[in-house]
């Protein structure tokens, strides 16, 4: 799921943005798509069936919601309300992308004791928000819950074998396969949900139950909700205060329903909006003025990079089944005119792997510099050539070896304007190679359904996000068996049983050996360029925006100010989103 705001840019500001307006939002995760006109109305000083929030103990957030929050069921991680995991449920470590280091955070600590077993030992004196004692009896349950076929991390239990009690602060945890790296992204990814409450429920209501007023570890707890907004409180209590000397700055937060650029360019201007986490066409330009924006970099791209956006081939149709054709497209894509000319220099273009830069150290060079892949119609042309392709009736369109027509469709959800400018690209450089490409924008809902049943010829798709480990991403590529429904990997049905055994074999690398992830990243990406299954696109950013007005001490990339990342997506708070929120300094004045 995604974070996108897909609409024509606010005529109060449309002055300022110049040329860059032309695109709207972009991809980012965990939200639903946008769409309806209109949006939220401006912070009042009173909320709705929560009582006054004093502005300067209140922090506005927006960019995360396109409908009235549904649910607050940490498991439901696409549609929960923004801040269920991270401000209410908490996780066992906190995970920071930049650097590459876990925190211990619900755990003190934890270790492999054995080839197949993992130890962890939990904080003593952390409580839920309802007073009962947080003990080894939650994470066991919280664990044991993916043991429901419906739990999306139900896979977990195809490799583990047990958790089992030690004492009321230390699990055990034993596996019939130590995935290493998929258990470290487990560390930080499962929010721990509170036995006491949750062991009654059905396996419909574990994941189908909305779970209002949540009870959590975390710093904040629910205060109210209404159509156009999610509020929390800031609450006494909280295990870090004391543990880490961490102290949440804002009383409350309150997260804007958010379906339009209009309203957010808005209140950021009128500085109703303290963060914008949801893309904004020519923002550049209000952060170059004297308009009191500002983003994580002063310069291009703006924004740290959060995922991948790629061109998956249906691998199962012709010509898509030919890696010959695959590479020919793959030097027809000018990424250059979508960077510069879609986003206005706000994403950037991506390593022929794919790999984002926080995985930089992950990369063969020497693979990319023998086998990587720029724009080049002239070379895309020859690959054609070489490969028996054809202008066999002098449209200046290729035929397939065997005469057959070649009328491809690239889809894009509609709607998605920066998504349907790059595909208007992509369409028109093939063409220009010889590659007939047309641009398709079908419903969100319908394109999900054309591409999870294979029924496409491409798609742009960026569902896998930065994380601890780029196993995810050649998870995200090359997993087997294909089934009849591909609904979070392998969208091309790409079948590589050589690909496959390397990446379980990486899954099986401890995370510390680097070298051992090296080598067997290298080969993967050897397989990737060669065949080509996939082309990366560019890197969507982690699009935030930020004012000074209220609130101050945002993370930045300036020397001596804090790294962690300056947003509240979904999945992202326990990657150092909630420690920013103990960083930030009520402004002078506010």
């Amino acid at each position: 799921m995604r974070n996108r705001a897909r609409f024509l840019v606010p005529v109060l500001v449309t002055g300022l943005l110049g040329a860059a307006c032309s695109s709207g939002g972009s991809t980012a995760p965990g939200g639903a798509t946008g769409g309806a006109a209109g949006g939220a109305a401006a912070p009042a000083a009173g909320g709705s069936g929560g009582g006054a929030f004093p502005r300067n103990q209140t922090l506005y957030t927006s960019g995360t919601q396109w409908g009235p929050p549904a649910n607050w069921n940490p498991l439901r991680e696409w549609d929960f309300a923004t801040g269920t995991k991270g401000l209410v449920y908490e996780t066992l470590f906190m995970y920071d992308p930049n650097t590459d280091k876990f925190s211990p955070w619900l755990a003190e600590s934890g270790d492999w004791t054995g080839g197949l077993e993992y130890t962890l030992k939990l904080r003593k004196g952390v409580t839920w928000s309802d007073g009962k004692p947080f003990t080894a009896d939650d994470v066991i349950f919280t664990f044991e819950l993916g043991k429901f076929e419906t739990v999306p991390y139900h896979p977990l239990w195809s490799w583990m074998k047990s958790a089992d009690k030690v004492d009321d602060y230390t699990v055990k945890f034993t596996f019939t396969t130590a995935n290493h790296q998929e258990w470290a992204n487990h560390l930080y990814s499962r929010a721990i949900v509170p036995k006491h409450l949750w062991e009654s429920r059905s396996e419909d209501e574990v994941m189908n139950g909305i779970n209002e007023k949540p009870i959590g570890t975390g710093p904040y707890a629910y205060q109210s909700h209404d159509q156009d907004r999610m509020v929390w409180v800031k609450r006494d209590g909280w295990w870090a205060t004391k543990a880490l000397n961490k102290d949440v700055k804002p009383k409350y937060v309150v997260d804007i329903v958010n379906s339009s650029n209009e309203v957010a360019m808005g209140l950021l201007l009128q500085k109703g909006l303290d963060l914008s986490v949801n893309f904004l066409p020519g923002i550049a330009n209000l952060v170059k003025g004297n308009f009191g924006i500002k983003t994580y970099y002063d310069q291009p791209p703006y924004m740290l990079s959060a995922n991948t956006a790629w061109l998956w081939f249906n691998t199962t149709k012709k010509p898509m089944d030919d890696k010959e054709f695959r590479r020919a497209v793959a030097y027809s894509i000018d990424t250059k005119k979508i960077v510069e000319g879609v986003y206005g220099n706000l994403v950037k273009a991506s390593d022929p792997t794919g790999l984002l830069p926080q995985w930089d150290k992950y990369i063969d060079k020497n693979v990319t510099s023998q086998m990587g892949f720029s724009y080049n119609p002239d070379k895309a042309k020859q690959l054609l050539a070489d490969a028996g392709y054809k202008d066999r009736n002098g449209d200046g369109l290729v035929e397939s070896p065997n005469g057959a027509k070649i009328s491809l469709k690239l889809i894009v959800p509609a709607g998605w304007t920066d998504w349907m400018e790059a595909a208007r690209v992509i369409s028109s450089s093939a063409k220009a190679a010889g590659i007939d490409v047309e641009a398709d924008f079908p419903d969100y809902n319908a394109l999900v359904d054309i591409r999870n049943s294979g029924k496409y010829d491409m798609v742009i798709n960026n569902d896998k996000q930065l994380a601890n480990t780029p196993w995810l991403y050649y998870d995200y590529l090359f997993r087997l068996p294909v089934q009849k429904l591909q609904t979070t990997t392998n969208y091309g049905r790409y079948e590589n049983k050589r690909a496959w055994e390397l990446t379980q074999q990486l899954d099986q690398v401890k995370p510390e050996d680097l070298e051992g992830m090296k080598k067997i990243t290298s080969e993967l990406q050897k397989i990737q360029l060669d065949d080509m299954p996939v082309i990366p696109l560019w890197y969507n950013g982690l699009w935030s925006q930020t004012t000074n007005s209220v609130w101050k001490n945002w993370p930045t990339s300036a020397q001596g100010t804090p790294k962690y990342p300056p947003t509240v997506w979904r999945n992202w708070l326990e990657m150092g989103g909630t420690l920013m929120l103990t960083e930030l300094q009520p402004a002078s004045g506010g």
